[in-house]
């Protein structure tokens, strides 16, 4: 009887700890339930792309460019966008850093003359003038030439061009002489002389004008005449 009781116990025992443990386990599976949540966040909204390809971006960069007239002798003044930037000389070319994209450069020599640019960054560009100074403006400074001459007995013709390269009007001047022979109508001797003259004029920039001088000689006859020559030139 006493062996049965026991086992009564035993079977009643294991019977109240197993519901204990099973509805322990119960409880944890209920608590420990997880609640998905998003850990990840799109790109699209991190960076909007249709922003960035449909919008032109100023970077900010600047590109190394160098305007040159190689050996052209007169300083000129150089002009990026209208704008003055400096001044080129042929023994110093002049260096700018410009913002990046297409910029007018310029340069003025009585004419003036415009090339399109493109800057890139790190990319230097060279514009060189001299060939346009040489074949278009020609003279580097204000000047005169004789571009002819004739006589007509006891005086001579001379014709002389003023031409003015500047970016500013001109009065010009010229002094001119010519060397001469003749026979002396008194003594029948050869004898020499000079005559010489002045011609002034005003010369617009950018422009040339011709004026004539007509030089006087010594009365006589047999004249020999030597080629004239314009022996000072003046301007303001």
């Amino acid at each position: 009887m006493r062996s049965i009781v026991l086992i009564l116990f035993i079977i009643i025992s294991g019977c109240i700890l197993a519901a204990g443990c099973v509805g322990q386990i119960k409880n944890t599976t209920v608590n420990t339930t997880i609640t998905p949540s998003n850990t990840f966040t799109p790109l699209t909204n991190m960076t909007n792309m249709s922003n960035t390809s449909n919008v032109t971006v100023t970077s900010g960069l600047k590109g190394p460019l160098r305007v040159s007239i190689g050996g052209w002798e007169t300083d000129l003044p150089v002009f990026i966008d209208n704008t003055s930037v400096g001044i080129v000389t042929h023994d110093k070319p002049l260096d700018l850093m410009l913002d990046e994209g297409n910029h007018t450069v310029k340069v003025c020599a009585g004419k003036c003359k415009e090339e399109v640019v493109t800057i890139q960054f790190a990319k230097p560009r060279f514009i060189d003038f001299e060939e346009w100074l040489l074949n278009e403006v020609k003279y580097p400074k204000p000047t005169a030439q004789m571009i002819g001459y004739y006589t007509s007995g006891d005086e001579i013709t001379i014709t002389i061009e003023f031409i003015n390269p500047s970016s500013k009007d001109l009065s010009m001047s010229a002094e001119v002489k010519c060397g001469y022979s003749y026979i002396e109508s008194r003594s029948n001797n050869r004898v020499g002389g000079v005559a010489q003259g002045i011609v002034n004029t005003n010369v617009a920039s950018g422009t040339s004008k011709i004026q004539t001088v007509n030089l006087g000689l010594a009365s006589g006859y047999s004249y020999v005449y030597d080629i004239p020559s314009i022996s000072k030139i003046t301007f303001r």
